[in-house]
């Protein structure tokens, strides 16, 4: 992508959202379960999950729901999947070059996290307020995705870590340049404000009380927290856990660094407000 704007960044974050139908089951093989997580069953990294068929298809999709399987429910790739299977492995599956399971496997876990940096760093590009440090993303953007391409042998041996640490910090200031806006908007709070640290642990915790506009939310533990009919403009969900958070008539439109997995792990129904690259999970209509 050489040319990077608010409006082409839409377009970009397509390439970030999963596409089972281009991908070799890699995420139900590749990844190690945990039955207490809602996984099916514990599961080791490198083995095929048994309800994964052999055209690479989940043959419960349709029940995980019933099923109570959480962990798949709420699972996302950004794309690495079918980004491994068609690009990097040019459409070789493992099943019939059983010698390039391993390395397949390995090259899909440093992939999903290289599709992650630049799923947030394209939000990131596409906010307005972030418009000093658009030249920064933009660069950083395509040093992300030029790795995503390198020679197998090279990608391996890649320090994600390094990385990770250039990307964290540019999204700190994006965050910092968003949050800021919003302090200054803001009228006078009905409600009181909170400054939370990173990882907060918010598990089960009644925020509804809280003004959460522009809190920095990265890493918090929200698990079971009540958000319900809050509103998020401005908070930063980066890392944040929400396994079970009631967001039933929260405002997240505005919110920044939310991904669909945090959305498809919460509870949510139709006064839900949500940004406009995240769909709405067709299982909210339903008690999970």
């Amino acid at each position: 992508m050489l040319k990077k704007d608010i409006d082409s960044s839409f377009l970009y974050r397509n390439n970030l959202r999963s596409d089972c139908e281009h991908c070799f089951g890699l995420c139900c093989v590749a990844l190690y379960f945990a039955a207490s997580e809602g996984f099916p069953k514990n599961k080791d990294a490198g083995e095929p999950c048994p309800n994964l068929n052999q055209e690479f298809r989940c043959c419960v999709h349709n029940s995980l729901l019933e099923d109570r399987l959480k962990g798949c429910i709420a699972f996302e790739c950004f794309g690495a999947g079918q980004k491994v299977a068609q690009v990097s492995f040019a459409g070789q599956d493992w099943q019939k070059v059983p010698s390039s399971s391993k390395q397949m496997f390995e090259v899909f876990l440093i992939m999903r996290q290289l599709h992650e940096l630049l799923w947030y760093l394209t939000e990131a590009l596409s906010l307005k307020q972030t418009s000093p440090i658009h030249s920064d993303l933009s660069l950083m953007i395509d040093e992300i995705e030029r790795l995503t391409y390198l020679r197998l042998d090279f990608l391996m041996e890649l320090d994600v870590a390094e990385h990770r640490a250039k990307v964290n910090t540019l999204l700190i200031r994006a965050s910092e340049l968003v949050r800021n806006q919003v302090f200054q908007e803001r009228k006078s709070p009905q409600r009181r404000r909170k400054t939370f640290s990173r990882g907060a642990d918010l598990i089960g915790a009644d925020l509804r009380s809280i003004d959460l506009r522009g809190a920095n939310l990265r890493g918090a533990y929200l698990i079971a927290a009540d958000l319900g009919g809050t509103d998020l403009n401005g908070t930063d969900f980066i890392g944040a856990d929400f396994r079970d958070a009631d967001i039933r008539g929260a405002d997240l439109s505005k919110s920044i660094f939310l991904t669909q997995a945090q959305i498809n792990a919460a509870k949510g129904d139709i006064s839900t407000k949500l940004p406009p690259f995240i769909a709405r999970p067709r299982h909210w209509s339903l008690s999970i």
